[in-house]
């Protein structure tokens, strides 16, 4: 288990072309980066999104930032405004911007701007089937995506959704960037696993950071 590791340095560790895992990365903001999620969820609850095929997603999700990934009836997009409330989503957290932008510089992408950060929440069971970001408008730009609590399996893939898979055990504050030959790589969550956490108790938390509308 990498919790062997869990009073070491922050390192990194090679996944793909353009994606690396930078393994402790956020565990120094972890405190902040909880409290501004939970500030998150009081404007914009956590809510189970339907896809357009019917099916009720297991993970928890809400959004913050210019704008935010939701669904409806014509499929997958991003929105300004949270359908659920009716209002905009809550601003990306400074919190939350300091660490990303940290993220981004460590591998390699120091011009990524965000403007759309997805907040998972995954309870026993809940899973992320393999899929491919793909709904941004400028797909140059990569994906910073924060672990917080409980462990999970991260599979990685490639192009083809039938490609090998990596499957690696991310903790809590490791901090997964791809992009550039990656970028649009097959990835997803296996179910997690029970077990308590003494900063997020029976969750995991994921926080993706992506850069959603078209760059000047």
């Amino acid at each position: 288990m990498l919790d062997l590791f869990a009073d070491a340095e922050p390192w990194e560790e090679p996944l793909a072309p353009g994606a690396v895992i930078l393994r402790r990365f956020a565990l120094a903001s972890d405190s902040a980066l909880m409290a501004a999620i939970a500030d998150v969820a009081t404007h914009a609850p956590f809510r189970q999104m339907v896809t357009p095929g019917g099916y009720t997603m297991s993970v928890a999700m809400t959004n913050c930032g210019p704008l935010g990934w939701t669904t409806d009836q014509r499929g997958y997009l991003y929105s300004p405004n949270d359908p659920l409330t009716g209002h905009r989503w809550p601003p990306l957290p400074v919190a939350f911007t300091t660490l990303c932008h940290r993220a981004a510089i460590a591998a390699g992408y120091a011009d990524f701007q965000p403007d759309a950060c997805l907040i998972n929440r995954y309870g026993v069971g809940a899973k992320l089937s393999l899929h491919q970001d793909k709904d941004e408008a400028d797909l140059r730009a990569p994906i910073v995506s924060v672990s917080l609590g409980l462990p999970a399996v991260f599979q990685f893939g490639g192009m083809k959704r039938n490609d090998p898979l990596q499957r690696l055990l991310l903790e809590h504050g490791d901090v997964v960037v791809w992009g550039g030959a990656s970028r649009l790589f097959y990835h997803g969550i296996q179910p997690l696993k029970p077990g308590e956490h003494p900063l997020t108790g029976e969750y995991r938390y994921n926080l993706t950071f992506r850069q959603a509308a078209k760059s000047e």
